[in-house]
């Protein structure tokens, strides 16, 4: 790409991304939606937009397929193939409100990408996954590995998409592990490409050359955003993956991982980087400005690493034996479903222990001079949720007692107080190790100085432990 082109998309980008307040479909303010939230939503698109239902779910959800534009340069886009994986699923339902909008200023990228490529966008192929919030089918089947067998109808129609349409370009858009890191940056990495092999020997054709400068053209306008933290995702052939299938049967795959970002739980800053890398994609395709990319800028992304953890307490002692030692604890935090639709809670765990000084922390912490102990348990058992109002929280968290259990109460119905509420399971009993809890004090002599609450830094913690 020239300098005036590379110029001229990093405006666009720039101007998309403060403009998509506007577009931002207000349907979508969490992950944990449902199939039927999006369908009302499908039916009231308008023109240029078409809805069809393509198939339907192994529970008879319908798969809906949307269509824009009449160019000769087919795209297919699908989200939420892994039904826990919707970030880019509300940055389509974006895409569909900014492709219906006139007269602020992108009419003629908009009709240039009209005229020039015939887009078909599924935006939840997994609608049963994501009645479950989960990655896999109703049947338990990894979708992204059924590319061969072929078992779940879903894929079928994914397939057979491909196969009818032949696209000159796909987008996989999926949800990456959070704690991803950019290389050994200890950056966190935000969002990652993959332009996917088509063979073991990872080989280059003009399809998958494609691919690598269209993620180059991406990679560059997000970093004005996101500056070193973009990575990309390891090429190793899967044979069962249908990116990597698709790359071998004809159609440029470009795949868009969201990861992470601190204070940004629901992700939806990154559904905005999402909005700005797919539409200044779409407008090098149409435009054909990919073409001057160099596979060797794609290649020069760092790969992304597992260096960094939730939280990772620095320096901490711990007494065995009578003995001291100094540990680093790294510790994270995996979401739990509840009963809420749009709630969950977090379980942690102290995945490592010891020597992590060449790892990093999401959020880290220098325990220097302090001494981890065994956080304590209120004595009695609440009744219900409403009892903990009833506590002395600061009088219990001087004594050490940061964690009650409650007899009944639904998953992530507590009100909030800076106590760890356990569902089941128990506190450990000495300092706690690996594979446990992260609820614990850390004192200096006899006065507490910090307290750790499943997985959180002096927050309320309030969560469960299977």
């Amino acid at each position: 790409m020239t300098a005036f082109h590379q110029i001229q998309a990093q405006d666009l980008a720039r101007r998309l991304f403060d403009a998509h307040e506007a577009y931002k479909d207000t349907t979508f303010t969490h992950r944990r939606f449902k199939h039927k939230a999006i369908l009302p939503v499908l039916e009231k698109l308008g023109s240029p937009l078409s809805v069809t239902q393509v198939g339907t779910s192994s529970e008879g959800r319908s798969l809906n397929l949307v269509r824009a534009g009449t160019g000769p340069v087919p795209v297919l886009m699908w989200s939420q193939m892994h039904g826990d994986e919707a970030t880019a699923t509300m940055a389509l339902f974006d895409l569909f409100r900014f492709l219906q909008a006139s007269g602020d200023g992108f009419d003629d990228m908009r009709q240039t990408i009209l005229a020039k490529t015939t887009l078909h966008m599924l935006p939840m192929l997994n609608p049963d996954g994501a009645e479950r919030f989960q990655r896999r089918t109703s049947v338990d089947i990894d979708m992204n590995r059924d590319a061969l067998r072929l078992q779940s109808p879903e894929s079928v129609v994914l397939k057979n998409l491909q196969q009818t349409l032949k696209p000159l370009v796909g987008f996989n858009l999926h949800d990456q592990n959070p704690r991803y890191s950019v290389g050994n940056t200890g950056k966190q990495a935000v969002v990652s490409f993959l332009a996917t092999a088509y063979d073991q020997d990872r080989n280059i054709n003009e399809v998958r050359k494609r691919s690598m400068q269209l993620i180059v053209g991406m990679n560059r306008v997000l970093q004005q955003f996101i500056p070193g933290q973009v990575a990309r995702y390891d090429d190793d052939f899967e044979p069962r993956a249908f990116g990597d299938n698709i790359q071998k049967w004809g159609t440029t795959l470009i795949l868009i991982e969201s990861g992470g970002q601190v204070d940004d739980v629901e992700k939806m800053s990154i559904r905005r980087l999402n909005f700005v890398a797919i539409l200044t994609a779409l407008n090098a395709i149409a435009n054909e400005t990919n073409i001057n990319e160099t596979p060797a800028e794609y290649q020069a992304i760092p790969e992304n690493g597992r260096a960094l953890f939730d939280l990772l307490i620095r320096n901490a002692t711990v007494v065995r034996n009578g003995k001291p030692y100094t540990v680093d604890l790294g510790i994270n935090r995996y979401e739990v479903n509840t009963d809420s639709a749009r709630a969950f809670a977090y379980r942690s765990t102290i995945d490592d222990l010891g020597d992590l000084s060449t790892f990093g922390g999401l959020t880290e912490f220098d325990a220097t001079g302090l001494t981890l102990t065994p956080a304590r348990l209120y004595p009695d058992t609440l009744a219900s949720p409403a009892d903990l109002r009833k506590l002395d929280v600061v009088k219990l968290r001087q004594e050490g007692i940061v964690a009650v259990k409650v007899r009944t109460a639904k998953r992530g119905s507590f009100p909030p107080q800076p106590l760890h509420v356990l569902w089941e399971g128990k506190l450990p009993g000495r300092p706690p190790g690996l594979g446990q809890v992260a609820t614990f004090l850390l004192k200096e002599g006899n006065s507490i100085k910090k307290v750790v609450l499943n997985g959180f830094l002096d927050e309320s913690g309030n969560g469960i432990i299977d």
